[in-house]
């Protein structure tokens, strides 16, 4: 087992003191350090929908596999990680990593109203033990978009009671392994929708709310709604519900573990002004600002970031011609992820993770140039006395990515849909390597 302390909240607060008074630490003359701080975590994330397979409890689950849906495809067995979930760890240990980012899924722990499965909540209690075990931070999402349908199908966020009954779900899961894990986020992505909101044309909102009244139906309720599929109407009170849940579980983790760190981790472009009359700032108001405030009464933030955006006083402007490009036609810029750590520190104060970050491409060599890249800057920004506790790559496997299902390839390494054999890519090799150096 890996021998360093535990990141309880006075050590990461004592980090994060440390990188912001001594942004020049380990300089030689002035030419900055390419080494990051010692504690400094090196991880890969999943999330239980997207790699466990069979999640048949789940909202989500239950949209896939019905007519009209969003969905490209269901997930399915996904990559089989419910049993499986060894060989994940084997491969983030192999990798040089010293944490891994994965999910509790509330669907499996609380299939039915008020009934928590005891065999779940070990089933979680084993996976963080033998993180623990192989010197692996176990950095713990209580939340990653789906929830069990009962909870959809009583109107999901915007139902009045979802805030306590999140909290009474977190609870039972910091009372399971909250005294064995590094850190805690309660929500994962909770602003996605209102990213989303003035991006998607009126045709894929209309595809949403086609589904979901379609699940209404079959189950015989007024409304479902889930956390990452919408009727446009309803996202203003999706958030609301969110940023109460998030509040109450919060809480509730505490009570229980007052010393783990809590956070949530937070979509985020990185939005630059293009003029004088830009958009940018309105629109960073009404994405970022309500969550960002809330932040600054948790232990830490995480960012996850994938791209930037230029405003322009009309709207987001194109972006350049010569570009490289993800697999959806959108700009891979490497310095996003240092703008948008940036701007999250300087608008909250509190201690930065890098939760997730990465590129959805099938060109391999374009990861591996992406991820150096945007270190570097991410190491500029710490050595300008930004406090980053760690980087999270998105993801250790190619999985389920929600509605355009398994076309998009994030992974680190390959996953065989057949046998569900795991492959180390390149990009893999060249974040082994950074991380095994804990250095540029």
């Amino acid at each position: 087992m890996a021998s360093f302390p535990s990141l309880d909240r006075r050590t990461l607060l004592a980090a994060s003191a440390m990188l912001g008074a001594a942004p020049a630490i380990a300089r030689d003359g002035n030419k900055p350090s390419r080494a990051f701080p010692e504690e400094f975590l090196w991880g890969a994330a999943a999330a239980p929908h997207q790699i466990e397979g069979n999640n048949t409890a789940s909202d989500l689950w239950f949209i896939e596999n019905q007519q009209p849906t969003i969905f490209a495809e269901p997930s399915g067995d996904a990559c089989n990680s419910f049993e499986l979930w060894r060989t994940d760890l084997a491969l983030a240990k192999g990798l040089g990593l010293t944490s891994y980012r994965f999910g509790v899924e509330w669907a499996r722990v609380e299939p039915e109203k008020g009934l928590f499965s005891q065999a779940m909540l070990d089933h979680y209690k084993a996976i963080v033990s033998a993180c623990n075990e192989l010197g692996l931070k176990p950095l713990v999402t209580f939340n990653h978009f789906t929830a069990p349908r009962w909870f959809s199908a009583q109107g999901g966020w915007t139902n009045a009671e979802a805030p306590a009954l999140f909290a009474r779900y977190c609870d039972k899961v910091a009372r399971a392994i909250g005294s064995d894990i590094a850190m805690a986020m309660t929500l994962n992505e909770p602003n996605i929708l209102q990213i989303l909101k003035p991006m998607l044309p009126p045709q894929v909102w209309d595809l949403q709310r086609a589904t979901l009244d379609a699940a209404a139906r079959r189950l015989g309720v007024e409304k479902f709604v889930c956390a990452n599929v919408a009727a446009r109407e309803d996202v203003d009170a999706i958030a609301a519900g969110l940023l109460a849940g998030h509040k109450a579980a919060r809480a509730a983790i505490k009570s229980v573990c007052p010393d783990l760190p809590v956070g949530f981790t937070l979509s985020v472009i990185d939005d630059q002004a293009a003029g004088p009359h830009s958009m940018r700032d309105a629109v960073r108001s009404e994405t970022y600002a309500a969550w960002l405030d809330l932040a600054k009464a948790d232990d830490f933030i995480g960012v996850q970031n994938y791209e930037r955006a230029v405003w322009g006083p009309e709207g987001r402007l194109p972006a350049p011609a010569d570009a490289e490009r993800n697999w959806s036609g959108t700009e891979v810029w490497a310095p996003s992820l240092a703008g948008a750590v940036r701007y999250v520190h300087a608008a909250t104060g509190v201690p930065i993770l890098v939760s997730e970050h990465g590129v959805g491409t099938d060109d391999d060599a374009l990861r591996a140039r992406f991820i150096p890249a945007a270190l570097a800057g991410l190491k500029k920004a710490m050595d300008d006395a930004v406090p980053v506790l760690g980087y999270v790559h998105w993801s250790l496997l190619d999985n389920f990515e929600w509605i355009f299902g398994f076309k998009p390839k994030f992974g680190l390494c390959s996953v065989d849909r057949s046998t569900f054999v795991r492959t180390p890519k390149p990009s893999a090799r060249v974040l082994e390597s950074i991380a095994r150096r804990n250095a540029l």
